[in-house]
């Protein structure tokens, strides 16, 4: 499983383009959290509705089958850039300098080359889903207050376009990495090993406490 990642920033063109696209995936992850804040309140008036009236919600299913592109899609990338997603360490994390580089360069490429595969693959099912001629622009709708689905399927090929642009970042970060040899390069997540993650929330703690004094 990964562990914690610190990303560093320069004045370099990466970084900077890094930061950018950074701003641009915090706003997708704040819309996948108030998805599931929205899903949340909409179960508590289906069930007080039920419980209290004998009358739930209508179609909370298919508000919920809306919502689930946001939840699941739209943090991909956020994640992806604070190195945060679930994977196997036990090799990579054995490695070090450009060997490590190499691989990270390696397996960047592979995660590439599969969601430009999935952008074209999900793009084709909205596309078979939209129609400007059709009510609503939908050629489908949910099974219980029909609610056009075209705007769900849209989701998909955006949120793996977006992280098609920062697994692009990071193969550029690598690759430059294992050019040049740098021991820190930017705009890629560096896995911090036990001690450092210990240190570094020892000192947030240590600041915190400052400041409440103050």
């Amino acid at each position: 499983m990964a562990g914690a990642a610190s990303v560093l920033s320069d004045d370099s063109l990466l970084s900077r383009i890094d930061r950018r696209l950074y701003r641009l995936e915090r706003v997708f992850a704040l819309l996948s959290g108030l998805a599931v804040f929205a899903l949340m309140i909409l179960a508590v008036v289906s069930v007080a509705g039920r419980n209290f009236f004998n009358q739930p919600l209508p179609g909370y299913v298919d508000w919920i089958e809306q919502a689930m592109p946001l939840i699941a899609f739209m943090g991909i990338s956020y994640v992806q850039r604070d190195g945060a997603h679930i994977r196997m360490d036990m090799l990579v994390g054995a490695l070090r300098g450009r060997a490590l580089y190499l691989a990270e360069f390696i397996t960047t490429f592979a995660i590439l080359i599969l969601m430009v595969l999935l952008v074209w693959g999900s793009w084709a099912h909205f596309e078979r889903s939209f129609d400007w001629a059709a009510p609503m622009w939908s050629r489908d709708s949910s099974m219980d207050i029909a609610l056009p689905l075209w705007p769900a399927k849209l989701l998909a090929p955006v949120a793996f376009s977006i992280l098609c642009v920062r697994l692009v970042l990071q193969f550029w970060g690598y690759a430059r990495a294992f050019i040049l040899g740098l021991p820190k390069p930017v705009a890629v997540p560096l896995v911090m090993d036990a001690a450092t993650l210990a240190a570094r929330e020892a000192e947030h703690v240590s600041q915190r406490e400052d400041r409440g004094d103050a």
